[in-house]
């Protein structure tokens, strides 16, 4: 890089920092990135990517890298965990991807997180930094000077954070409280195929497949060209007080009554580590005087809609647009990327705690759930144009296909208010 003062600071080499920062740098803007971490990786297993992300992984220039070694599923199926029972379907294939113009994949992490990290740097405009947790961030209007803990400082008049659920860059502009803890957990990792289906573990090889059961479900597919299955096993810990203290004990307590093919795919897990499960309610105000949020930072979410870095690849894409829409000027880029992706990214907040709901409820609203969830047909895809129709412009794929109607409401159901927080 040649200045030693990028155009744009951001904190955080995640999927989202990385995303934001070679879209700036494809624009032609110097970009520094501060990782906390002593190297760029990304922890995790499996991705889930829909077309609305897939659409911005092209025109970053990565999409054929991270495909390179995806999976890309027949189908996404929920099947009941108890009885073992498909209860839902969707199509992905040829009229899937004729509809939103790529098809559904799923891949590894790390192979994104990749891609994006090998495109920065060959950008020759992204300056990547590891080893620098920031532990102070001081408003200087505009932007923002960042202190670190092996005594460095940067200054900047555009800083993104990127910096996760628990950033500090968002403590500084929003100010909320802690997370909320959904009172699940999500235990995440990869097995060989063959191991799984040699125990009668993998019912629907060629599909993305949830086994949704009363306070849990579990999530199958295959990754990495098919060799290896991503499993997430979800619960809700509050059920399950007796093994407090015993991972694995209530790992294997929460799933004992589900079907012969759920019990195959837990006995695989690795219970040595969990990730609880936390978000936050939708909220504004997480953009001001040349500081802006992306991702996590700004509208974190629970897992059910697989959209976290979608959402976040999203926000890529909308953050260069509106930088190149007010040359020289981050407040007034920052302000109206705020604006354009707020409405969004609250619908999908909320929609997902409600997904959550409905995989994981129990009794009678089960058997409504199932009853519903048998009248809809594998290729309706209008259940979903909200969410994989959409691109990073605000335009939806309705729109695409008929310019005249130009930019439509991207949260029509969700208004935002004058106050912070976006009621779910």
């Amino acid at each position: 890089m040649s200045s030693t003062t990028p155009s744009f600071l951001v904190i955080g080499g995640g999927i989202g920092g990385l995303a934001a920062a070679l879209a700036l740098a494809q624009d032609g803007h110097d970009v520094r990135v501060l990782e906390r971490a002593p190297e760029f990786t990304e922890v995790g297993a499996g991705l889930q990517v829909g077309p609305n992300a897939s659409r911005v992984l092209e025109r970053l220039g990565v999409l054929d890298a991270v495909t390179a070694t995806a999976f890309f599923p027949n189908h996404l199926a929920i099947r009941d965990a108890m009885s073992g029972e498909r209860l839902v379907s969707l199509k992905t294939g040829d009229a899937f991807q004729q509809r939103f113009g790529h098809r559904y994949f799923v891949a590894h992490r790390a192979d994104l997180h990749h891609a994006l990290l090998t495109a920065c740097r060959d950008s020759g405009r992204v300056e990547l930094l590891p080893g620098k947790e920031v532990v102070e961030v001081q408003p200087q209007h505009p932007g923002a000077l960042v202190r670190c803990a092996d005594g460095s400082v940067h200054s900047t008049g555009a800083l993104v954070g990127a910096d996760g659920l628990r950033s500090r860059v968002r403590r500084l502009l929003v100010g909320d409280a802690e997370p909320v803890d959904s009172g699940y957990v999500a235990y995440r990792g990869t097995v060989p195929i063959e191991e799984l289906a040699g125990i009668g573990g993998l019912r629907e090889p060629d599909s993305m497949v949830i086994w949704a059961g009363p306070g849990l479900h579990l999530v199958q597919y295959p990754v990495r060209r098919g060799e290896l299955c991503n499993q997430v096993a979800t619960f809700d810990t509050r059920r399950y007080t007796q093994h407090v203290g015993d991972h694995g004990a209530q790992l294997r307590a929460a799933f004992a009554a589900t079907c012969a093919d759920v019990r195959a795919g837990i006995a695989l897990m690795n219970s040595s580590r969990r990730w609880p499960l936390f978000d936050r309610p939708p909220v504004t105000g997480w953009s001001r005087d040349g500081i802006t949020l992306v991702g996590d930072a700004a509208h974190p979410m629970l897992q059910y809609l697989a959209q976290g870095a979608c959402q976040a690849i999203e926000d890529s894409v909308a953050l260069a647009d509106r930088v190149a829409a007010h040359p020289g000027d981050p407040r007034a880029a920052f302000a109206a990327f705020e604006a354009l992706r707020a409405p969004r990214t609250a619908r999908v907040q909320t929609t997902a705690r409600t997904w959550g709901e409905v995989l994981h409820v129990d009794g009678i609203g089960a058997h409504l759930r199932d009853a519903l969830a048998a009248h809809q047909a594998e290729d309706d895809y209008g259940v979903v144009d909200w969410l994989y129709g959409f691109d990073a412009a605000g335009t939806t794929n309705a729109a695409r296909q008929a310019p005249d109607t130009a930019h439509c409401d991207p949260a029509p159901d969700t208004a935002l208010h004058t106050t912070r927080e976006i009621p779910a």
